[in-house]
């Protein structure tokens, strides 16, 4: 993995993109070290250099996206505070900014939920719970399901938070900024809360 460290941010950046634009694209089964190269602009025996195998790359790839999101989601979520709305606000913040860092991040990760092969199972394994970790970042507390007017159903809320949260990623294309958008978003969740 030196090596491939020790190569120029820009060359590591193409492949590390390509690999999960194609990984996310198709599955691990379906993704051809060929197709990465040629997507990164680069050889297919330099890609074996530096990753031995497929499952190599794919490996890598879990690493590096845990590692990221483990590190910054982390870093969010402790900034937030207790309250349900505002870990929401900061949740949906922090995958838009990776979605518009790393454009094919998300893509990746959404595939590895569906991969089912067992060759990379435990590499898929690590990044669900890491995921999921992150996912649970809106969920509500105990006492803060108390706070809510009687009547209200607490676990609708979450869901209804949760589906908003899916739109506004999926929709989100970067033509505006992260800040305008979760300007938005602030205000739509600010507008629940005040109801509730």
């Amino acid at each position: 993995m030196r090596k491939f460290l020790s190569l120029p941010q820009e060359k590591q950046d193409n492949i590390i993109t390509a690999a999960m634009t194609v990984f996310g694209d198709v599955g691990y089964k379906k993704a051809y070290i060929s197709d990465i190269a040629a997507k990164a602009g680069v050889s297919k025996s330099l890609i074996f250099h530096y990753f031995g195998s497929k499952k190599g790359l794919y490996s890598y790839l879990v690493y590096y996206t845990g590692k990221i999101v483990m590190t910054e989601a982390q870093h969010e979520r402790d900034t937030a505070g207790k309250d349900f709305f505002a870990r929401a606000l900061v949740t949906i913040k922090f995958r838009l900014s990776l979605k518009k860092r790393y454009p094919a991040m998300n893509t990746f990760i959404d595939s590895v939920f569906n991969e089912n092969d067992d060759e990379v199972a435990s590499d898929t394994e690590r990044l669900l719970a890491i995921a999921t970790d992150m996912h649970t970042g809106i969920s509500l507390t105990p006492s803060e399901e108390r706070q809510f007017k009687g009547g209200v159903s607490a676990p609708l809320v979450a869901h209804l938070v949760e589906k908003y949260a899916e739109g506004v990623l999926c929709s989100y294309d970067g033509s505006i900024s992260v800040e305008d958008a979760c300007e938005k978003v602030s205000a739509c969740l600010k507008m629940l809360k005040d109801r509730l």
